[in-house]
């Protein structure tokens, strides 16, 4: 037998009690080369936990492994090994499955349809009868806003339609845990915001949503939790102000007037070598003649000591300073960093 399949049919002990999602040592290994010596860890000892009411978001760069974990909790792709749970059940049973919903990142529904006959269809592949099929049609057309559109040919529905359809046909069957993958790609602001208020309104519903994105922006405003994956590997995980919390640099906006506006750009750049500060790490606008916009990231209070003083050695005057709140484009990219990506 092989360790997954122990793994999984042994009773686990430390499985978090009422968990809709509980991942715990994760692995998967892709065999690869002529004699398949070559291998690739994709995952790498995951462990996440998610439970019901929680939008919880997946981040990582390209090849990170988010596809893979994705396919896993799907049952598509069976790991190396590890435990992955779905309600109690293992991931890929029956008794999971139907409690599933899942959005694809590239959905397609064929051009004759409407959007009430897509939903027909998709209800029928999940065994709903005819009389279930309108009474949640009616009920997901109102959700997503597509109530009066729906005898339309999908063709000609636009982007953020086509992609609210998806979130419809998703939820056809009623499940508890909604996978997303990619829901707002390609959207314009109009699109995103309306699929935002539709996973907005599931949390309501005590749905549990578990989200992959790379527009980190969307996953601040709708994610409860976070999780960060790079190489196969959970780099931070939780909410997106627990995390920022222990970011190792802080940000500080300087508004600044200087009496001698035409050196001031150069005064930075030299302020920036007398305090060792990279300059990836500083970035400066002119607001109106002889006044200045300075961002500056910096690890230590004491480099935002000496920045002050050089300032005004140079004679500038230094009228406002605020600590900015880290943003999740901070996290992501201190816990990041170089780590990069890989083939998922």
């Amino acid at each position: 037998m092989s360790q997954l399949n122990e793994s999984q049919d042994r009773e686990n002990p430390e499985q978090s009690q009422g968990a809709v999602l509980d991942v715990q040592g994760l692995t998967k290994r892709y065999s690869g080369g002529v004699f398949k010596r070559n291998s690739i860890e994709a995952l790498r000892g995951i462990d996440l936990q998610a439970g019901q009411g929680e939008v919880f978001g997946i981040l990582g760069p390209n090849g990170a492994g988010k596809t893979t974990l994705i396919k896993v909790l799907l049952g598509v792709v069976k790991p190396t090994s590890g435990i992955a749970h779905l309600f109690g059940q293992s991931v890929g049973s029956v008794e999971a499955r139907k409690r599933v919903g899942y959005l694809p990142e590239s959905l397609r529904i064929d051009r004759h349809h409407t959007a009430r006959s897509a939903l027909a269809y998709y209800g029928r592949l999940s065994g709903m009868n005819a009389t279930a099929i309108s009474k949640r049609t009616d009920e997901l057309l109102d959700l997503v806003g597509l109530a009066g559109r729906d005898r339309e040919s999908v063709s000609r529905f636009s982007k953020g339609m086509y992609q609210r359809l998806g979130l419809a046909q998703a939820l056809m069957h009623d499940p508890d845990l909604l996978i997303l993958d990619e829901p707002t790609d390609g959207l314009d602001p109009v699109g995103r915001n309306g699929v935002r208020r539709v996973i907005e309104a599931l949390r309501e519903q005590g749905k549990t949503i578990f989200l992959n994105s790379h527009i980190l922006q969307e996953v601040e405003l709708v994610c409860t939790r976070v999780a960060i994956l790079a190489r196969g590997k959970i780099r931070g995980v939780g909410s997106v102000e627990e995390l920022t919390h222990h970011l190792s640099s802080e940000t500080y906006l300087l508004h600044i007037e200087s009496n001698r506006p035409s050196e001031c750009a150069d005064q930075i750049e030299s302020l920036a070598q007398q305090i060792e500060l990279d300059t990836e790490r500083l970035s400066y606008r002119e607001v109106t003649d002889g006044q200045f916009e300075l961002h500056v990231s910096l690890n230590e209070r004491s480099q935002l000591d000496a920045l002050v003083d050089c300032l005004r050695e140079n004679q500038n005057s230094i009228q406002h300073l605020e600590k900015k709140r880290p943003s999740l484009e901070d996290l992501f990219m201190q816990l990041v960093g170089d780590h990069g990506g890989r083939t998922e």
